[in-house]
């Protein structure tokens, strides 16, 4: 796996949600390979992928369950944590909708579904968590160029768009409610990967984006203030 500034990185402490698959996966991979203490969460105490990581790497990989719509596990994941303190959170957790849906003809069970995921629910993790941080410490999503207004020239996926959009709105409401402070607050673009919700026709494989992924959050210590970047530190359009 090809990375960036490894033997400059320092180690560090990350709280990960979502780190069962895809992206996700491959971020709690790929910030253990690099030497960092991670607790990750899974919304599925079965699954598998991530305990195999831990388990071939002891005392490498802390494994918390969490649902994130369901705000009363989301509490009871800050009580859990209490008396920790984090260099980095940062929210992978996210799903995907119908390529081709029109939101006028989406069901509002499934416009719900996307948003309260998408959007509300990493705004919900991240007042609930944001004091397990570090004063200079880096709070961070999982966006996509998909939610930039700007750049949508060609539509579709407008349920999923719409609700990376709110996310990076409701991300830049907390950045206005949090000026003065020292910490890096990331919008992340990862790009089109292949991964179970990227599909197989997408343009980058997991291990052209995520390292890349990780190098830039780390880049960002120490700039204060709100970050909309893709994968490779580039400022992505509103």
């Amino acid at each position: 796996m090809t990375t960036t500034n490894e033997a400059t990185t320092p180690r560090g402490r990350v709280l990960l949600i979502g780190a069962s698959r895809g992206l996700g996966f491959a971020l709690a991979q790929e910030w253990v390979r690099r030497g960092w203490q991670v607790v990750a969460t899974v919304r599925d105490p079965s699954s598998r992928k991530l305990s195999e990581v831990a388990d071939g790497q002891p005392g490498s990989i802390e494994i918390e369950t969490v649902d994130v719509t369901v705000p009363e596990q989301i509490d009871d994941l800050r009580r859990r944590l209490t008396g920790r303190t984090f260099d980095v959170l940062f929210v992978s957790a996210g799903v995907t909708s119908k390529p081709e849906g029109i939101v006028g003809q989406t069901s509002t069970e499934e416009f719900v579904r996307v948003m309260v995921t998408n959007a509300l629910s990493p705004l919900r993790l991240i007042e609930a968590l944001q004091d397990l941080v570090a004063p200079t410490g880096t709070i961070g999503v999982m966006s996509s160029g998909q939610g930039s207004v700007a750049n949508n020239e060609r539509g579709g996926h407008e349920v999923y768009r719409g609700s990376k959009a709110a996310l990076n709105t409701f991300m830049r409401s907390y950045a206005a409610r949090h000026q003065g402070e020292d910490r890096p607050l990331v919008l992340m673009a990862p790009g089109w990967v292949k991964t179970e919700m990227g599909g197989e026709g997408a343009r980058l494989e997991v291990d052209e984006s995520i390292p890349h992924v990780v190098t830039t959050i780390d880049e960002l210590r120490g700039r204060p203030g709100l970050h909309y970047v893709d994968y490779l530190g580039r400022t992505v359009p509103w």
